[in-house]
Order: structure tokens, then C-alpha cells, then sequence
């Protein structure tokens, strides 16, 4: 179960290996290790059917998900992709968000499989090695055993591309201790797997030149039909292969994140952590990513995450899909994509150019949505398989 021989022929490699009793355990391998495993349209449609496909079959006992090459998990979604469909929607005079077609259909696929993963009936382990930024984080997050290694790198940086922290985002940045959720969303900062452990992004940390013998060490496992036996046949075997991961900067800046991120006044939140002092090199580069990202991202990411408050994860999703298609439609997501990707100039024009100018008011015509309840593409999530315990 190597990634380093994996063969650039597809862009999910897909196997399903014999286990100690005959059972089987499937693999799904992100396969586009020159974009870090950028995660694309055809490898989301790939996952949800093999997902579906493995949930339903009885010799599978459980999944791993992992990625090729030694740089990355998935370090984020397909944007050229997307900056492509953006600049043909916006040439071609278009306003309603559903005439989108490439985009729409991106995000609804991402967040099926997103949901899936978070909701699946059997285990799953998820390496998260290297990368794992904005859309890894999406497939990681839901897994049942979300393991980081020495190398590990999380954050949400949508802020520096004009989105906001979406596939489930704002139901997971809330759950991080105290405020630092919020902290996140608008710097971006990265966690290394001390951090991600203590957010509750990942679940352990094993050393990667372990690797090897826990999956050899899966396929000795006698699995059985219990999917709750497994579960916890698979902890035990994790858990022997783990070790302690060091302290990282979000835990050890815990009390000053809180503070800086305490109430609900965005404005005042922003200007504390814009005019802090401090020697601290995390939270510099912290403030230097939120001093350059969009002011509407800041808003967007702040408004949804106290609009999904108590909300259940599919409702989350779903608009998270409106505010997504909005931000494709007329929002910075396509200039963030200019400045960082295609251009390379590092630098955006926002618009809106200043916090002052991205007001509640504005941000709510993001949640606006062109659908019915009924016919909310994503209407339909939740119903297929009774919904986990996600507390």
C-alpha cells in the first residue's frame, strides 16, 4: 500500500486487499501527486461511486484513504478548473448561480463525498500525510480514524483565494477548542499534527516511517461483520503504532487566541489580531495572511459559522453549496484564483476592498438561495443512511 510506485494512469487508484480471514479491505489512493492531490471533478465522482459501492458490499470491512507521493493528502481543491468555469460564466453575462454547470456539479459531488465519509457504516482510515489543506481537510475530517505524521500541515486558506473555509467548514471550526475555530477561518494558519490532534482534526499521530507496518499489520486482522467490532479493532491496532506528537502553536497561543477572538463585533476581532505585538512567528505569519486575504472572505466565513450554530451537518452543507455557487458567481473566488494561480502576481483587487464595505447586509445576499427547500440539489442528504451520532 505504498504511495511512493503508485502510476500516474488514474486520478483514484482503487484496490481491495485480503485480509487475515478472508475478508477484505478496500484502498482508495488520490492519484495526482503533481498537484499535490489537488482534488478534481473526476476524482470525486470516482470516490462517492466506489464509496457507495464498498459501503454496500459485505466482504469489505473497512477503507483506507490515502494519497500518492511524499508532499501531500490533498492539499485543496481543483481551482484552475474552477477559475476556468468562473471566467466563462462571467463572459458570457450570466447572474444565476445555477448556470455555473462545471461549478455547481463540482461542489455538489465534493460535498456527497464529504458527507459520505462522514456518515459511512464501516471504518475509515485516512493518512494524512504532508498537505492536507480546504478540500483534504473535507475528506479527512468525517473519516472514524484520521491520522497525521511528522509532516503533517492542515489549515483552511481560503481566506488568500476570495472563498471561505467550506466542506463542512463551518460545523467543524466551531467544534475547535474556545475560539480558535474563528481564529482559523480568518488567518488560515497552519497546524502542525499537535494542532491538528488538539483541534480535533485528526484523531493520532504515527510516525510515517511506520506506515508500512500498520497496513501490513491491517491485512493480519481477523475483521468481522460487527462494523462497531472493527471500529474498535482498528483504534487498538492505530493506537499501538502512535506516538506523541509535540505541542504545537495554536495550543501554546491558546489564551491569546481566545482573547483576540472573544464576542461577536468582527470588526474588533480583526483589529486585535491585525494590531497585536508579539515575537510569536505563528501568529505573525497569522496576521500577515489576514492583513492580505479578502475582507469578504472574512465576513463570509464569520457569518456562516454563527448562522450553522446547532444546525445538523447536511443543513451545513447546504448552504455552504448557496454561498459557494454565490462566491463562484460574484464573489473574489475567481480574482483570489487570478492573483495566486494563473497570473501569479499576488495581488487581488477585493471587492469588497475593506472589511467596513463587507457588512452582515452584504454577506446575506450569499445565503440567498435560487431553489426551494425540495429542490435544493442536496435536498436529499441524509436520507439514504441514518445519520451517526456527529456530536
Amino acid at each position: 500500500m505504498s504511495t511512493d510506485t503508485v502510476a500516474d494512469e488514474a486520478p483514484v487508484l482503487f484496490e481491495a486487499r485480503v485480509a487475515g480471514n478472508g475478508t477484505r479491505i478496500g484502498i482508495a489512493t488520490l492519484n495526482a501527486p503533481r498537484t499535490l492531490n489537488g482534488f478534481s471533478l473526476p476524482m470525486a465522482h470516482l470516490l462517492l461511486k466506489q464509496l457507495n459501492a464498498w459501503a454496500e458490499d459485505d466482504s469489505i470491512a473497512m477503507v483506507v484513504l490515502q494519497g500518492a507521493g511524499e508532499k501531500a493528502f490533498c492539499a485543496g481543491g481543483d481551482l484552475h478548473s474552477l477559475h476556468k468555469a468562473m471566467v466563462a460564466f462571467r463572459d458570457a453575462g450570466h447572474h444565476d448561480i445555477r448556470d455555473n454547470a462545471y461549478a455547481a456539479e463540482f461542489f455538489d459531488v465534493e460535498y456527497r463525498v464529504d458527507y459520505l465519509i462522514h456518515t459511512y457504516p464501516k471504518p475509515i482510515l485516512c493518512w494524512g500525510h504532508g498537505i492536507v489543506m480546504g478540500g483534504g481537510i473535507g475528506l479527512m475530517s468525517g473519516a472514524s480514524h484520521r491520522v497525521v505524521s511528522e509532516r503533517s500541515k492542515l489549515a483552511f486558506p481560503e481566506i488568500t483565494v476570495g472563498l471561505f473555509p467550506d466542506v463542512g467548514g463551518s460545523w467543524l471550526l466551531p467544534r475547535v477548542p474556545g475560539r480558535a475555530g474563528l481564529f482559523l477561518a480568518l488567518t488560515g494558519a497552519l497546524l502542525n499534527p499537535g494542532d491538528a490532534i488538539y483541534a480535533g482534526l485528526a484523531d493520532l499521530h504515527v510516525a510515517e516511517e511506520r506506515r508500512s507496518a500498520v497496513f501490513d499489520a491491517l491485512l493480519q486482522v481477523a475483521w468481522s461483520a460487527d462494523a462497531a467490532h472493527n471500529h474498535e479493532r482498528l483504534s487498538q491496532l492505530l493506537q499501538s503504532h502512535a506516538s506523541d506528537a509535540a505541542t504545537g502553536p495554536l495550543l501554546a497561543n491558546a489564551a491569546t487566541v481566545d482573547a483576540l477572538c472573544e464576542g461577536d463585533d468582527l470588526p474588533a476581532i480583526i483589529d486585535r489580531i491585525s494590531t497585536l505585538q508579539t515575537d510569536d512567528a505563528w501568529l505573525q505569519t497569522a496576521q500577515k495572511t489576514l492583513a492580505a486575504g479578502a475582507p469578504g472572505s472574512a465576513r463570509l466565513a464569520f457569518e456562516l459559522q454563527r448562522r450553522n450554530a446547532g444546525q445538523d451537518l447536511a443543513s451545513v452543507y447546504r448552504l455552504e453549496y448557496i454561498t459557494a455557487l454565490h462566491c463562484a458567481a460574484h464573489g473574489d473566488f475567481a480574482e483570489g484564483i487570478r492573483a495566486l494561480l494563473i497570473d501569479k502576481d499576488r495581488n487581488p483587487q477585493w471587492s469588497p476592498a475593506t472589511l467596513a464595505e463587507a457588512t452582515t447586509a452584504w454577506a446575506d445576499t450569499f445565503f440567498v438561495s435560487p431553489w426551494a427547500d425540495a429542490a435544493h440539489p442536496l435536498a436529499d442528504l441524509g436520507t439514504p443512511m441514518a445519520e451517526r451520532s456527529l456530536a
